[in-house]
C-alpha cells in the first residue's frame, strides 16, 4: 500500500536555518519524494541547495519544468517560478504571484493536494505573515496531513500561528521531532480517499463574468499589484481574496500592503507640504504676488510647515499591525 508519499514544506523568514535541519534528519531511504518552498529574492543566486546538501542523506536539486517526482529526492523551488505538481510531474510556473511571492507556499500544497490528495503530508515552518495557510486547509481538505512547527520555537512564528488559528492541523512540533515523524507517515499505509465530492482544482486565472458566477460580486478592495478588483474566495476558515488575473492573498499579507500603502501616502503627503512651505517661501523673497495664492507668504509656510512636523510625528509613532 501506499504511505504519505509526498511532503511538501514551505518556510520564509528563519526557513535557511530551519530546512538543513529538517532535511538532514530524513534517512537517505525515504520512500517519499519531498518538495521544498522557501520565499527566495528573483535576484541573485540562489545557494539553498548548497546549503542544504551539506546536512542531507537525500539527493537535492532545484526542480526542473517536466521532470519526473521520485521518492528520495528533495526538489527545491526555483527563484522567481512557483513550484507544483501536475500528477507525477514538477512544474515551474511564472504565474501570478501569491501573497507577494513568487514561488508561493500556497501554490505548492495546492497543487500537490489536487494532484495526490490524502498522500500528502502539509509543513508549515518558520516565517511572516500567512503564505501555507490556504495551502495547508487545501491539504487537510482533501485528506492529507497537515503539520506545523512550533511557534514557540520558530524564529518568525507568525507563519505556523496562522495555519493553527484557520487549519485543524494535525500536529504542532519542534523542529527536531518533525523529521522522525515524516518517516513514520511515509511507512504508514494511506487509504487513499475519492476526490468525489471535493470541489475541482479552479482554474487560477478567470474572466471576470467567471468570476462573479463563481464568488459573487467583487469586494470594494483592490489588487495591490494589478489594480483590479479583489473577490473574497473564502477557502476553509480563513479568508483568501483573489483578482481575476490569479493573483490571490491571505488577509495578513493583504494588510500588510495596506500598511506599507499607508505609510507611503503619509511620506507623500508630508513631503508635498514641505514643497509647498519652500515654494511660498521662495515667491516671498522674490516678491511675487498672486491672488490664487494669497500674499501672507510666511504665514502660509509656517502652518504648512507645521502640518508636515505632525505627521513627521505620526509617522515616528506610527506601528504597522
Amino acid at each position: 500500500m501506499l504511505g504519505h508519499d509526498i511532503i511538501v514544506i514551505g518556510a520564509s523568514a528563519g526557513g535557511v536555518d530551519a530546512l538543513p535541519r529538517l532535511i538532514g534528519s530524513l534517512p537517505a531511504d525515504l520512500p517519499a519524494a519531498v518538495l521544498v518552498v522557501l520565499h527566495i529574492l528573483p535576484q541573485g543566486r540562489d545557494l539553498l541547495p548548497e546549503i542544504i546538501r551539506k546536512t542531507a542523506s537525500l539527493s537535492v536539486s532545484h526542480a526542473r519544468d517536466g521532470e519526473k517526482i521520485r521518492k528520495g529526492h528533495v526538489y527545491l523551488a526555483t527563484p522567481d517560478h512557483h513550484l507544483q505538481v501536475d500528477g507525477d510531474l514538477v512544474r515551474l510556473v511564472r504565474g501570478p504571484r501569491e501573497n507577494f511571492h513568487r514561488p508561493s507556499i500556497d501554490a505548492l500544497f495546492r497543487t500537490a493536494a489536487e494532484s495526490y490528495s490524502s498522500r500528502v503530508v502539509g509543513v508549515v515552518l518558520t516565517g511572516n505573515l500567512d503564505d501555507g495557510t490556504a495551502g495547508l486547509h487545501a491539504v487537510k481538505s482533501l485528506g492529507g496531513i497537515a503539520i506545523v512547527q512550533d511557534p514557540k520555537e520558530a524564529f518568525a512564528p507568525a507563519m505556523p500561528q496562522s495555519a493553527m488559528r484557520n487549519v485543524k492541523v494535525n500536529h504542532c512540533l519542534p523542529l527536531a521531532k518533525i523529521g522522525p515523524l515524516l518517516v513514520r507517515l511515509a511507512k504508514s499505509p494511506v487509504v487513499l480517499r475519492s476526490k468525489k465530492g471535493t470541489s475541482p482544482a479552479r482554474k487560477r486565472s478567470m474572466r471576470p463574468k467567471e468570476m462573479e458566477i463563481e464568488f459573487g460580486l467583487p469586494t470594494s478592495f483592490v489588487c495591490p499589484e494589478c489594480n483590479g478588483p479583489l473577490w473574497e474566495t473564502k477557502p476553509g476558515r480563513s479568508l483568501q481574496f483573489r483578482c481575476h488575473v490569479g493573483h490571490a492573498y491571505s488577509p495578513d499579507s493583504l494588510l500588510a500592503d495596506h500598511s506599507d500603502g499607508l505609510e507611503r501616502s503619509l511620506w507623500s503627503t508630508m513631503r508635498r507640504f514641505d514643497e509647498r512651505a519652500g515654494l511660498l517661501r521662495r515667491l516671498g523673497e522674490r516678491k511675487y504676488h498672486s491672488e490664487t495664492v494669497g500674499k501672507n507668504w510666511g504665514t502660509k509656510a509656517k502652518e504648512l510647515e507645521g502640518q508636515a512636523q505632525l505627521i513627521r510625528k505620526l509617522l515616528g509613532s506610527y506601528k504597522r499591525d
